[in-house]
Parts: structure tokens; C-alpha cells; sequence
């Protein structure tokens, strides 16, 4: 059984990203992309772990929840936001309700500090609201990369389909 095995330094990127529950047909020229969570959290990115607040990343996963009704989509999308991880002194700029590829989403921004080096960022999350679960995805910049970066992490996010 084992005569066989073989231990793999990289799992391939479309081998990762079928693991997720959804479709991510753009990846926007990010360079290093790894599972955080076998099935459930992807990061995306133009660093490495050393450099990872220096450059823009992406963070894509679900939440097992969904808020109750339509006017608490504000309030939760607020305090999901106030748990990314590794950011201090944030400030919200904008939240608004948005549709994302037809279906209820909100978008939240934030202006923070990030990783040791104390990097100003600004940071977008987007929330599509399913019936149990919602899918989350976070892009952060450096705020001198914001202009260049945004585009880029709108394209994955809406690159973002259901499977089946």
C-alpha cells in the first residue's frame, strides 16, 4: 500500500481550489494561493507568510451563518468585519448593502494598521448572503497599492460562482 505513496511539496492551485464549496474562476495574477482550511478558507496573494501585510491578499471562505432577516444584514456584516484577523485600529468608512451576482451582499471598508511593521491598510469585505450560510471574502492592501489592488480583488469576488 505504501510502495506507492508520495509526498507532495505543493498541492496543485486547481486541485486547492476544487476543494472549496465554490467556484473561483479569477484569480487576478495572484501569485502565491494556498488552503488555510481544507474545504473552507483560501488565501491569495502577492507576498509571502513573511511579507503578507507588505503586499495586497485575498482571504475567501464560508460562514456557517446568515443573518436572521434582511434589515440585520447591516449589523452582521459589521461585526464579522471587527474579526479579521491580525488588524488593530480599525476604522469602517463605508457599509452598504450591494447585490453581487444577483443575490443580496454587503460591502464593508476599512482603514487599519496591519503586521509588525505597522503597515497602514485598507480593507474591503464582501458578504453574499445564502438561506444558512454566506460567503466571505476579504481583500487588503497597503494603502498606497488600494487603486491598483481594488480592481483586482472586485474581479475574484466576482469571479466567485456556486459549484454544481
Amino acid at each position: 500500500m505504501f510502495a506507492s505513496a508520495q509526498i507532495r511539496n505543493e498541492v496543485p492551485v486547481d486541485e486547492q481550489l476544487g476543494m472549496m464549496p465554490f467556484k473561483v474562476t479569477e484569480l487576478s495574477a495572484f501569485k502565491n494561493i494556498r488552503m488555510l482550511a481544507p474545504g473552507a478558507a483560501l488565501l491569495m496573494a502577492d507576498g509571502d507568510d513573511k511579507s503578507l501585510e507588505t503586499k495586497p491578499f485575498m482571504l475567501l471562505g464560508v460562514i456557517g451563518s446568515a443573518p436572521a432577516t434582511p434589515d440585520d444584514r447591516g449589523r452582521f456584516a459589521q461585526q464579522i468585519a471587527t474579526t479579521i484577523p491580525g488588524v488593530r485600529d480599525g476604522r469602517i468608512t463605508m457599509s452598504e448593502p450591494i447585490r453581487i451576482d444577483g443575490q443580496p451582499g454587503f460591502e464593508t471598508r476599512i482603514d487599519a494598521i496591519s503586521g509588525k511593521d505597522n503597515t497602514p491598510v485598507t480593507i474591503v469585505q464582501w458578504l453574499r448572503f445564502g438561506a444558512q450560510t454566506s460567503v466571505r471574502v476579504i481583500g487588503s492592501s497597503p494603502r498606497t497599492d488600494w487603486e491598483k489592488a481594488f480592481p483586482r480583488f472586485r474581479a475574484v469576488r466576482d469571479g466567485i460562482q456556486p459549484r454544481g
